[in-house]
């Protein structure tokens, strides 16, 4: 007879289990701060953050609590505080400008606004009637923190409290109060189109992430990882952070990317793995602590965002770490898709195998299943799904159907059940009858020895309806006719672009990832 796996929310108390198992190895650490905190610290903090959460500013489940802060350890222990609460924290982009602010406030209600004194300038700006009347300083929940954190270490440091040194009891327990389908985060997306919409992560969607990330990476307690993605962004949290929690290995956070300093940080550490999108590893490569920084500990480089250029690949292998290109987004793990590192060369290129757990289906216009080899969108089914989209239904039945979760996203499978990415679907041009997906361009243009970065979009044409502009920032100067006789030797007559524009730099955002959006449409 079969069972149906269900879960309590107790087993969703990472925390509480790693202080149990391990209370003294070292859960979270600031480098910029050099200061670390071990997970019976960050369970004893979790369990009396809560009860000031409740007790002193009201809040209860379901409420919201929106956070304008950098990356912080108290942004972590604000997280688990609210699990057990039963609250959902809203990780607010900081470099928003007023009206967006205001926009996530007035969309998410939060009971309780939390924010760092660096940005009163730009919610001062915010109407008076937007966020909550209860507002709480960062910089009072960060003494909050440390003096729990002094009062805690002393006491554990008594020998009448042995026993409870070692099994990590707080001096006040709260077990978690959180739903596991209801939403613990929401993450606004980047609003490509319209106002950004509110992705509902619950504790449901970050066990079984964490799972196949667990599974899929071969991750051990040992592991040791330098974060950089703010936590306004799913790769600030869960990409290896919560997965981390769950495994009970060490996230170092520090507050911004600096290339140098990444790879510094990394070296001392100990990490044992390295995140990056092409954007930023091209940067990483190009330091001296590339080339000098002790990184034998890393196991390998995960690479998301957008497809990884060949030669940037060749120099990491070359350096002794090889590549998993990966894939996913926001409103479905995010971690979904991952190449085995020694397939890294032999599959340039691909984003590899769905990770444990997940559906996958290739369709057309029409929801029909396409061929092998032909490009459709991707649509995924799984237990990591997003409920929806906050108080926003109509984009939630848009891109959930019958169950399954339409990303947008173009892909192929070949031969051997690899998976590329063709591009989004909203890129796709149509150049006199023909589509044509930006990406293969691109791969063609980024082997060139003189393009350092390259994004191609369609331009309006009077002759063939859309032509390809391929925008360009240079490691030499090179002609724009030699750049398109060389797409010319690689590619077909309709997929060449018919303009070429150089800049400096091309738009990123705040992962590194480049904006196509913030790119000029026509001429």
């Amino acid at each position: 007879m079969g069972h149906e796996l269900q879960f309590s929310i107790d087993e969703f108390d990472w925390t509480k289990q790693w202080a149990r198992y391990s209370p003294h190895q070292i859960a979270y650490r600031d480098a910029d701060a050099d200061v670390s905190w071990t997970w019976a610290e960050v369970y004893s903090l979790s369990c009396e953050l809560s009860r000031e959460l409740s007790e002193r500013w009201g809040v209860s489940q379901g409420d919201r609590i929106a956070l304008l802060a950098t990356n912080e350890l108290e942004s972590i222990a604000l997280f688990h505080a609210c699990l057990r609460v039963g609250a959902c924290l809203v990780p607010m982009n900081f470099r928003l400008a007023a009206p967006e602010i205001q926009h996530v406030l007035d969309d998410s209600e939060p009971t309780l606004l939390i924010s760092q004194a660096q940005f009163t300038g730009v919610l001062a700006q915010v109407a008076a009637h937007a966020g909550p009347e209860r507002r709480w300083e960062f910089e009072s929940l960060q003494s909050f923190c440390r003096d729990h954190l002094v009062r805690f270490r002393a006491r554990r440091g008594s020998e009448n409290l042995h026993r409870e040194a070692g099994t990590a009891v707080p001096t006040w327990h709260r077990p978690l109060q959180a739903d596991p389908e209801s939403p613990c985060m929401i993450l606004y997306t980047s609003g490509t189109t319209g106002k950004p919409k509110g992705a509902m992560i619950n504790p449901r969607m970050l066990f079984w992430n964490s799972l196949n990330t667990t599974l899929r990476l071969n991750l051990s307690q040992n592991d040791v990882f330098v974060s950089f993605l703010p936590f306004f962004h799913t790769g600030g949290w869960n990409v290896l952070l919560t997965p981390f929690a769950h495994r009970g290995a060490r996230t170092v956070l520090v507050k911004k990317f600096d290339a140098e300093k990444i790879l510094e940080t990394s070296a001392r550490e100990g990490a044992t793995i390295l995140f990056g999108v092409p954007t930023t590893m091209e940067m990483m490569a190009q330091t001296k602590a590339f080339r000098e920084a002790d990184l034998s500990r890393i196991r390998y480089a995960i690479v998301g965002g957008e497809p990884m250029p060949i030669e940037l690949i060749r120099v990491w292998q070359e350096r002794g770490i090889p590549i998993r290109q990966g894939f996913g987004l926001t409103e479905f793990g995010p971690n979904v898709f991952s190449l085995n590192e020694e397939d890294a060369l032999r599959k340039i290129g691909s984003i590899g195998f769905p990770n444990f757990y997940i559906r996958t289906r290739v369709v057309d216009d029409h929801g029909l299943d396409v061929k092998p080899g032909e490009i459709g969108e991707l649509i995924l089914q799984g237990p990591m799904c997003m409920p929806g989209y906050w108080r926003n239904p109509k984009a939630t039945a848009e891109t959930i159907r019958e169950g399954w979760l339409h990303t947008g996203d173009l892909v192929r499978v070949d031969e051997e059940g690899f998976f590329y990415v063709a591009g989004r679907k909203k890129d796709m041009f149509i150049s006199g009858g023909e589509n044509v997906y930006p990406v293969e361009i691109e791969r063609v243009l980024s082997t060139h020895p003189d393009v350092r970065e390259v994004a191609v979009i369609g331009f309006p044409d009077p002759k063939w309806g859309e032509v390809g502009c391929a925008y360009v920032s240079l490691h030499r100067e090179v002609s724009s006719d030699e750049l398109l006789k060389f797409c010319a030797q690689h590619l077909a007559k309709f997929k060449v672009p018919k303009h070429v524009r150089v800049l400096a730099d091309l738009p990123k955002g705040d992962s590194g990832k480049l904006l196509k959006r913030a790119l000029p449409k026509q001429l």
